[in-house]
């Protein structure tokens, strides 16, 4: 069932957006990130004609909020290239609320490897165009945007998967949440190379070129790798027990290398969800996650790895087009789109 905007809900966003209604700030005074993607994904809504706000608006429950991946197919939502002008800026707005400012730079440089693909890629003019397309990527909304009650949306094309749920104004789950890239790297010559999750490979790799013999042992699981991720398209992540080297193993170095990487993954988000992914793992504490690695060791051959602690995962991949294709995705184990495990 589908859902649209209550005339109800947009007034109680007006009036909690007054100016000095405390209700719209974190604990440190910035905006909640919630009651900004409220307001972006009502002003979206508003600007679009019946047609397109019918496609973006679905009920919460619907079994479509749960419909994710990152593989180039057909997709339910209000796709970017039907939007102009204020239409489109609302869009934009809306992502950015889900984003900091190098997640967001992030999502547009995946998006514009789709420009390369179209360049490169074999096929009639036509469908490499419609497949491959920095336009290609759909906005969804679950629910009724406001500072009460459940809702969720969700931005999502080729290499790209952001699911948010909001409770009450608050990003309960920002999971899964996905980025790839293919070509994992463009070389255009001394300084005009682009790797877009370059440093989410270098820095496992750090890790592991930096083990001792013994530690070697423990972090690389297996000298094949497999072909992807897990647990791609599902509702919930793959949970397995943990295995790798363990933060409390690791030196001094090595311990700031593995949380560099955690933060190159959470600072992906605005900071009240980086906030409270730091705040579920220090609960837990950092001694038992755990890193492990599998396939070979050097770049431009097949790898993959998997950070996992008692809150969550992050599985890399990077095997196909001779290890120059990247999937990367942080998985919440108490459970994706706000439900339980």
């Amino acid at each position: 069932m589908k859902w649209l905007l209550n005339p109800a809900a947009v007034c109680l966003l007006i009036a909690i957006l007054s100016p000095g209604n405390r209700a719209i700030l974190a604990d440190d005074g910035s905006e909640r990130p919630g009651i900004s993607m409220a307001v972006a994904a009502t002003k979206l809504a508003e600007l679009l004609p019946a047609d397109l706000k019918q496609k973006m608006m679905y009920g919460y429950d619907d079994p479509e909020r749960l419909n994710w991946h990152f593989i180039p197919r057909d997709r339910n939502g209000v796709v970017l290239w039907d939007l102009e002008g204020a239409s489109r800026q609302a869009a934009d707005e809306l992502v950015k609320s889900g984003l900091s400012a190098a997640g967001y730079a992030k999502t547009l440089q995946v998006r514009s490897l789709e420009e390369v693909l179209y360049l490169f890629e074999d096929g009639e003019e036509e469908y490499r165009r419609t497949r491959r397309n920095p336009h290609k990527y759909h906005i969804t909304v679950f629910g009724t945007p406001g500072p009460t009650g459940k809702w969720g949306w969700r931005f999502e094309g080729h290499h790209l998967s952001l699911n948010f749920m909001i409770q009450d104004g608050v990003v309960v789950s920002s999971t899964p949440e996905f980025f790839g890239a293919n070509p994992g790297l463009i070389d255009a010559g001394p300084k005009r190379s682009l790797r877009v999750l370059g440093k989410r490979e270098d820095l496992a790799r750090d890790i592991l070129k930096s083990c001792t013999e013994g530690q070697q042992k423990q972090m690389w699981i297996a000298k094949e790798a497999p072909d992807d991720i897990r647990g791609a398209g599902e509702a919930q992540p793959v949970v397995t027990e943990a295995v790798g080297l363990r933060y409390a193993d690791m030196s001094p170095e090595q311990q700031k290398l593995l949380r560099e990487l955690i933060a190159e993954y959470v600072t992906a988000m605005p900071v009240q969800v980086v906030r409270d992914r730091m705040k579920a793992i220090e609960k837990s504490g950092m001694d038992d996650i755990r890193i492990g690695w599998w396939g070979e060791s050097e770049r431009n051959q097949r790898h993959h790895y998997v950070v996992q602690g008692a809150s969550f995962i992050i599985e890399y991949n990077n095997t196909q087009n001779e290890a120059n294709h990247v999937h990367a995705m942080w998985r919440n184990i108490d459970g994706d789109f706000n439900l339980p495990k």
